[in-house]
């Protein structure tokens, strides 16, 4: 029988361990597969100087690299937050299926995490729409052929 609280207190154990670490912000997380424990991770962003060293980026790194996989789709994620825009992708090009998270993008904001702009920036269609990140297209017409050559490799793998 899965216990997802024990899971949990363990993403919280993580996140601790790196507050007091001075790793990063107070997230953690654990991956889990087939009710066992496949990596924990907390946020790195301090410790790494790495704006993407966000706990849920951390473990799916970490278990991609210990499962040999980039399809995490056989795995849960139990992170001590609503995941971020950013993490959100990443769960999702990581195929996650089901999600366990404690607090909401609302009690983050509350201690200075602001993931509301990201999600307002996003639904303003910055690509047509003016926005604090000055989005310009260029080169197109070389930029296809990769992506021609990429459509035509017949041994190509997706994901």
């Amino acid at each position: 029988m899965i216990n997802h609280n024990e899971f949990m207190k363990i993403a919280i154990e993580e996140a601790l361990k790196g507050i007091k670490k001075g790793h990063g912000g107070p997230f953690g997380a654990v991956i889990v597969k087939d009710g066992k424990i496949i990596v924990k991770a907390h946020n790195m962003v301090l410790k790494n100087k790495d704006p993407t060293a966000h706990a849920e980026i951390t473990a799916i790194r970490k278990a991609s690299k210990k499962l040999k996989t980039f399809d995490l789709s056989d795995c849960d994620l139990y992170t001590t937050c609503q995941p971020c825009p950013m993490c959100l992708s990443a769960i999702y090009w990581a195929r996650i299926k089901k999600v366990y998270f404690g607090c909401t993008s609302k009690d983050a904001e509350e201690i200075g995490f602001d993931d509301k702009r990201i999600y307002e920036f996003i639904q303003n269609n910055p690509l047509e729409n003016e926005s604090e990140i000055k989005f310009t297209q260029i080169s197109r017409e070389e930029c296809l052929k990769p992506f021609e050559l990429w459509n035509q490799k017949k041994d190509k793998t997706m994901y």
